[in-house]
């Protein structure tokens, strides 16, 4: 369902941009190209600069509008949103293809600029927004008729649960939801007996792909948050939306605030306040810095390595499992500044004095160079350039107890710097770590391109100051 209204939205952009070319260069040719020397319209629409606008520039809109995070959602579009995207972008993109090709083959005369540019921005938005709302207005037309729906599973089987149904199955203007079965989550929870109880807790990722579940809603009877907490973490390695009723008010004031409400009333925790267009112009910008990184400072990595290699056995690169993005566990990679063997006791924080640094290993931490083998992990997908510091599980299970919100910060990939290391720094246990969280639980309550912007910039300065310890 979602897959294939994406791809309808895509092939309608993609048709939509070659008829919004091919009319533009019609009213051009009757508005300039015949006082230019063109004596016909078929010369002109097989002119060389026209042909190749008829290739590149239906691909260039397409890349224009992954950028304006359109396609990130292609079920449930609000019309109205609709509208205002098409028109930025078509704005934006217009201006580009302008200023960029048009106006080079065009005579200097103000007149003739403003016909031509108001031509290309009202032929392409006509072209672009209407083929798209009438592809939005049959999806919602299907949704209010009920014939497309969220399959999802229901954790919890308690009266919380069954009233929580009897609330999802009640006639909805927006998507509305098919619940497959209730999942028991725990031993002591009662069963109302009106109920189909499908599971337990332990039988999750199987009746996930019995069923096809694409989202959780969590309704259960936890007695406290500890408990709740530890469940909702559990979840993400599901990788699926997890959502909570409305009724969960004591959770909203732990820091998991109101992300979006569907037409039912439900929370979804597993997304934040970060715009569709900055997820995708982030994630683009990790991957070419990240691979420009390991590209020009490879001399520098080699160096690094000569040094390490030189300064005590072991060696050069050490690897630690830490957990991402939805829960996964992911190898970060960095450069060795400790001994060999300064963690054959099982883990251990580091702290400014400690003896386990190697000499050559306190120049790199102070200067963070030891991080820079991350830039692998950011071109891998691991982790970002800026987002929360990953963490080894082992930490996690401890700063969980202590502060169950931390399982937000799995919503997001990791960074290799984060607000919480360049205003905090290093943390040397455990409750050093939970106070550092509280930065990236505030980067994730207000991520933005901007702050992530500042956040590198204190980063350079810590590096050029030397004070990353």
């Amino acid at each position: 369902m979602r897959r294939k209204t994406l791809i309808k939205y895509v092939l309608t952009d993609f048709v939509s941009a070659n008829a919004a070319w091919l009319i533009f260069n019609i009213v051009r040719y009757f508005l300039v190209a015949r006082s230019e020397g063109f004596t016909t319209l078929s010369g002109f629409l097989e002119y060389v600069h026209v042909l190749k606008g008829q290739v590149i520039i239906p691909m260039g809109w397409l890349v224009l509008h992954y950028y304006s995070g359109y396609y990130n959602t292609p079920l449930v579009k609000s019309r109205i949103s609709e509208f205002f995207t098409t028109a930025f972008c078509v704005l934006l993109g217009s201006v580009i293809v302008f200023f960029g090709i048009v106006l080079n083959h065009l005579p200097e005369s103000e007149v003739i600029y403003y016909q031509q540019f108001t031509s290309l921005f009202l032929i392409t938005f006509v072209c672009t927004y209407f083929p798209r709302l009438i592809i939005t207005n049959a999806s919602l037309k299907k949704i209010s008729a009920g014939e497309w729906s969220i399959r999802a599973l229901l954790l919890g089987t308690g009266e919380r649960a069954f009233q929580t149904w009897q609330m999802l199955m009640k006639p909805s203007g927006e998507m509305s939801y098919n619940v497959a079965g209730f999942i028991k989550t725990d031993d002591k929870e009662s069963v109302n007996e009106q109920i189909n109880v499908l599971g337990s807790i332990d039988d999750l990722e199987n009746l996930i792909k019995e069923t096809g579940a694409e989202e959780l809603i969590v309704s259960t009877e936890a007695d406290n948050d500890e408990e709740f907490f530890r469940l909702i973490y559990s979840l993400y390695r599901y990788k699926l939306p997890v959502k909570l009723p409305l009724s969960y008010t004591n959770i909203l004031m732990r820091g998991m605030k109101i992300r979006a409400i569907t037409g039912v009333p439900l929370i979804d925790i597993t997304n934040n306040n970060f715009s569709e267009a900055g997820k995708n112009i982030k994630l683009t910008l990790d991957k070419i810095t990240s691979f420009l990184v390991l590209l020009l400072f490879s001399p520098l990595y080699l160096f690094l390595a000569a040094k390490v290699k030189r300064d005590s056995e072991g060696p050069v690169f050490v690897s630690q499992e830490r957990i991402g993005l939805q829960g996964k566990p992911f190898m970060m990679y960095k450069f060795r500044t400790m001994r060999a063997d300064a963690e054959r006791e099982g883990p251990s924080l580091s702290s400014e004095n400690d003896p386990r640094i190697t000499r050559f290993g306190t120049t790199m931490r102070k200067y963070r160079l030891d991080e820079l083998p991350q830039f692998w992990n950011v071109l891998k997908g691991d982790m970002s350039l800026v987002g929360p510091r990953p963490e080894r599980k082992y930490y996690i299970d401890q700063i969980v107890k202590i502060a169950p919100e931390y399982c937000l910060l799995h919503n997001v990939r990791p960074g290799i710097s984060s607000l919480g290391m360049v205003k905090f720094g290093y943390a040397r246990n455990v409750e050093e770590m939970t106070e550092r969280m509280q930065y990236d639980i505030l980067y994730y309550e207000n991520m933005s391109l901007m702050l992530d912007l500042k956040i590198l910039i204190y980063s350079m300065r810590t590096i050029w100051t030397g004070k990353g310890i």
